[in-house]
């Protein structure tokens, strides 16, 4: 469990007033000789830590304030410096509270994902603070201190940006697999439920077929493709198939007409109720038609038809036979399913 963003925000903000309280603590002492320059930073400050700690849900802090926090970050050292002397005995005490407040400033700009705008800050920290005072006020104001505030925070919020692109992508690989399991296993259940569905139908007729030695008569040869196009309707019609379709088409093909199931997967959104109605006027469109070729097909989603029935019927024209052309195609059926009950009533 991630730490709460308003407990964070509450201890910046707690650790951003320690560093105005020892600044005003600073005033009481006689080298402060401009406190109008320290109350203004104090000012200064106070305004841009507000600003960078204010509640909102974006991390990612916006340019101008991070460009706000450097140029406060710029400003407050000479600023604060100019009253101050270098060389006093002893040094300037709590008078060098802004070293720790550009740190945490600094810090929170870090955090927030800016960190090109934090190191800048300490940059110029470091160098003023070199032309300032020399090169062993880096360690005795705490200019080392803030740069490794800085650094502490820039390789934790990188450790942590690495550590949640490396969560998403688990749980991404986590999902893909899981939908790769899935896939399989539905095909598997299909394979299974395919190759049962064609061991009811088929066996019978092999047990024929190995009774007789292969040596089947005109019907039986017949009802072998029958059973075969049945088979093939298990792979092309898929949703357009239960008991009763079944039977229709197992009829209509032994009555001579030429059946053909096609579902392009328009109806896998229907419920079972709708289901079972349209698939039922198709059975009662394949018992009632006479037509000599009849194809059923799902319509795609979005239309308010589920499923087109066309029979066609040869027009047997004697004219165009003699001349050695093809007998044209009659439309003797046309048929449309709605998808909903209120749309077929």
């Amino acid at each position: 469990m991630g730490v709460p963003r308003a407990l964070i925000v509450t201890l910046a903000g707690l650790f951003s007033a320690y560093h105005l309280l020892l600044a005003g603590y600073s005033l009481q002492f006689p080298y402060a000789d401009d406190p109008g320059a320290v109350v203004a930073a104090m000012a200064l400050y106070a305004l841009v830590t507000t600003v960078a700690l204010w509640p909102g849900r974006e991390t990612l802090m916006p340019i101008w304030m991070a460009a706000f926090a450097l140029g406060v970050a710029v400003a407050l050292p000479p600023l604060i410096t100019a009253v101050l002397d270098p060389a006093r005995p002893g040094g300037n005490g709590y008078a060098t509270w802004y070293v720790a407040a550009v740190g945490t400033l600094m810090t929170i700009t870090a955090v927030r994902l800016r960190p090109g705008f934090a190191w800048a800050g300490i940059v110029f920290l470091v160098v003023q603070t070199l032309f300032w005072s020399g090169p062993q006020a880096l360690a005795t104001i705490g200019v080392i201190g803030s740069a490794s505030w800085v650094g502490v925070a820039h390789i934790l919020t990188n450790t942590l940006a690495k550590a949640s692109r490396d969560s998403e992508r688990f749980a991404r690989a986590e999902r893909e697999a899981t939908e790769w399991q899935a896939a399989q296993e539905a095909h598997l259940n299909e394979r299974q439920f395919r190759l049962g569905q064609t061991s009811i139908m088929a066996l019978p007729m092999l047990r024929t077929i190995r009774s007789t030695h292969g040596e089947l008569t005109a019907s039986q040869r017949a009802e072998c493709l029958h059973l075969e196009a049945a088979i093939r309707d298990e792979i092309r019609g898929r949703r357009l198939l239960n008991d009763a379709v079944r039977e229709q088409v197992m009829l209509a093909r032994r009555r001579g007409t030429i059946v053909t199931l096609l579902d392009e997967g328009g109806i896998d959104e229907l419920s079972e109720e709708d289901l079972e109605r349209v698939l039922g006027r198709l059975a009662l469109a394949l018992r009632d038609t006479t037509a000599d070729r009849l194809i059923a097909r799902t319509v795609p989603e979005g239309s308010d038809v589920a499923v087109t029935v066309v029979g066609l019927r040869t027009a047997a024209d004697e004219a165009v036979t003699m001349l050695g052309g093809e007998p044209d195609d009659e439309v003797d059926l046309w048929l449309e399913i709605p998808r909903q009950a209120s749309a077929a009533s």
